[in-house]
């Protein structure tokens, strides 16, 4: 190997998955969630999981049964450390899934009995499905039992399974991007994400059939990356808050605190650089000042409540947006797409922007 070859490998991160992982539990407001086992899979079928799955997932039942069947012995698998040879449900192009059961342990439609006593309190799975290291991507999806399904559990689950899969080893898989899929028809679930920090990139024309309607129908694929997604507000944006010893969520809050920081310090030097201006030029105003060093004094001023607001909620322990259905600066809570998609707390500092479609 040619010397500068070898040296331009020095430090590279490695894009190889771990032959073997451990599957963190998960704890959410209304339910937590437990590494997926294959006994798990008879209960799919106690709670009813697959009906109506053409228009959920695109798939017909015996499909999706099939595939959450394969999702599940792919995730043991690899937690066992087998490689895709020896568990006989590899993938080829050695992507991984790691799959965790829904739990329940509560009366939650107050009839005095546990909602999913029947089925060990099983009542859904949910998977980060494609996991490919080499690109760092990921798609989530998840499967509740027919009578769980409108209840608000995929909103309390699915921001701290994606701040797993999002947080950086070892805390989490390290991931770039997450992806879902959804069928056209399914605009419920399209609304879910969206307020989750996901946002359309393609549509799969006529990808999908349609057996209740007896047609084709669109896949919209929608993504979001890591710099992008938001654990704290994703949360909020249901009412949900912040369980701090679940995986991952340490890197987010201290990447939180260190984004507040760096944008005091660039207040700080505009609001330097303006009056170094200001006292160069006698007369000139402030808001002159400013234009001159190529900033808006206005965004400076909002900028700065902006801070002072996150470090207060931060040192109070409030929660980032109190009323998810106020008007905020977070990208995803307005019904106008913006310019760009800067999550505050990870992309400040890098100069990252990511056009949007429209421009």
């Amino acid at each position: 190997m040619p010397e500068n070859a070898e040296s331009s490998t020095v430090g590279v991160e490695s894009r190889e998955l771990p032959a073997r992982i451990t599957i963190p539990p998960i704890r959410g407001e209304m339910v937590h969630l437990r590494p997926a086992t294959v006994a798990d899979l008879d209960r799919m079928d106690v709670i009813d999981a697959y009906p109506g799955a053409s228009g959920i997932t695109g798939k017909d039942r015996v499909a999706e049964r099939a595939a959450v069947h394969a999702w599940v012995r792919r995730s043991v698998a690899w937690a066992n450390g087998e490689t895709s040879k020896e568990s006989g449900v590899g993938d080829p192009e050695s992507r991984r899934t790691v799959a965790w059961s829904i739990i329940t342990e509560s009366d939650h439609d107050g009839n005095g009995e546990i909602d999913a006593a029947s089925s060990d309190n099983v009542i859904g799975m949910i998977f980060l499905i494609d996991i490919d290291g080499w690109a760092r991507s990921a798609r989530i999806q998840v499967i509740l039992g027919q009578d769980f399904r409108g209840r608000g559990y995929s909103r309390d689950i699915m921001p701290r399974v994606m701040t797993y899969g999002f947080a950086p080893e070892p805390a989490g898989l390290g991931m770039h991007r997450i992806w879902v899929a959804v069928p056209e028809q399914n605009t419920r679930s399209v609304s879910v994400y969206q307020s989750l920090g996901f946002v359309p990139s393609g549509r799969s024309r006529d990808a999908l059939w349609n057996a209740s309607q007896n047609r084709y129908q669109d896949l919209i694929v929608m993504d979001t990356l890591v710099d992008e997604f938001d654990p704290i507000r994703s949360l909020d944006a249901f009412g949900m808050h912040v369980i701090e010893d679940n995986p991952g969520v340490k890197e987010a809050l201290s990447a939180r605190e260190h984004s507040i920081a760096i944008q005091i310090n660039a207040q700080e030097e505009a609001r330097a650089k303006a009056d170094e201006q200001a006292d160069k030029k006698p007369g000139m105003t402030r808001e002159e000042a400013y234009e001159h060093i190529g900033v808006k004094p206005g965004h400076v001023d909002a900028a700065e409540a902006r801070v002072g607001e996150r470090a207060d909620e931060a040192d109070s322990g409030k929660s980032v947006n109190g009323d998810a259905d106020a008007e905020n600066n977070w990208p995803y809570g307005s019904p106008e797409r913006k310019t760009s998609k800067e999550a505050w707390w990870r992309t400040l500092g890098r100069g990252r922007k990511r056009d949007r479609e429209g421009k």
